[in-house]
């Protein structure tokens, strides 16, 4: 296959599938039964002007035969009064008329049978149309109905796009809405660490400041008493390291004595 015939094919089915979407079957049968009902009316038409053909050869047969009716009357008016020339001349005339007639005759049984055919094709379509139309209305019912079940399924079960659109946007907010309550939370977080300084200077004041500062520092000298009677409570093995003092047996405070190997023995 070449490159142009499968550009050909690709473009073919791509145009085929943005049909059967754009495509609503309903205008589509709609569509379908208007262009019937031309076809009828052109049928119906098509009856009319052969009926009036019809009728207009009836008429003319009409005519002729009255002529020729006259011509007769004539004939034998002259022959009455001696004069067989003009009753030959009438009777002649009357022969033409009649050949006519009888040509008219005919094509005035050519016309019935076709206006006959036409009746019988108009009234069969007319059948059809009529059977059409209701099985147009059955199909486009239950077309319509099918989409709202269709809709309203997808609706359930979330997959419309409509609803669709909405899920996300009800994701979206609460995605917004968890982010800016944790958001909220680790500035008080911060906040209350003292990591973060409060710039309006509206939440505490200097008596608070200091309340803190106290508590602070009083959870701290906790926490130190707490890990020297633990360091008290572990030293009795002569293993662990001693804070030494001086001669004097008082605490030096700024240093603290390293152990050494076989000291205290």
């Amino acid at each position: 296959m070449s490159v142009f015939q499968r550009l050909s094919m690709i473009f073919k089915s791509k145009a085929s599938k943005a049909l059967d979407n754009v495509e609503d079957p309903r205008e589509t049968l709609d569509y379908s039964y208007q262009k019937q009902l031309e076809l009828l009316q052109k049928v119906r038409r098509g009856v009319a002007d052969v009926a009036t053909s019809r009728k207009r050869v009836e008429l003319q047969i009409q005519q002729l035969q009255t002529q020729s009716g006259k011509l007769e009357t004539q004939s034998r008016a002259a022959l009455t009064q001696g004069r067989e020339d003009l009753a030959r001349e009438a009777l002649t005339r009357r022969s033409g008329l009649d050949s006519q007639i009888d040509g008219l005759r005919q094509q005035h049984e050519q016309l019935q049978g076709e206006e006959q055919k036409l009746t019988l094709a108009a009234q069969r379509l007319q059948a059809k149309v009529d059977s059409f139309r209701t099985r147009k209305e059955t199909i486009k019912a239950t077309y319509t109905a099918a989409q709202a079940q269709t809709q309203i399924s997808e609706a359930f079960s979330g997959i419309s796009e409509e609803m669709g659109d909405v899920g996300m946007a009800v994701q979206r907010a609460e995605d917004k809405t968890a982010e800016m309550q944790a958001r909220a939370g680790a500035v008080d977080e911060l906040l209350a660490s003292g990591a973060l300084d409060d710039v309006t200077g509206s939440s505490k004041d200097d008596i608070q400041s200091e309340l803190d500062r106290m508590a602070s520092t009083s959870g701290v000298e906790l926490e130190l008493e707490r890990m020297k009677q633990e360091i008290g409570q572990g030293s009795g093995g002569g293993s662990a390291p001693q804070i030494e003092g001086g001669q004097n047996g008082s605490t030096n405070s700024g240093q603290v004595q390293p152990y050494r190997q076989g000291e205290g023995a």
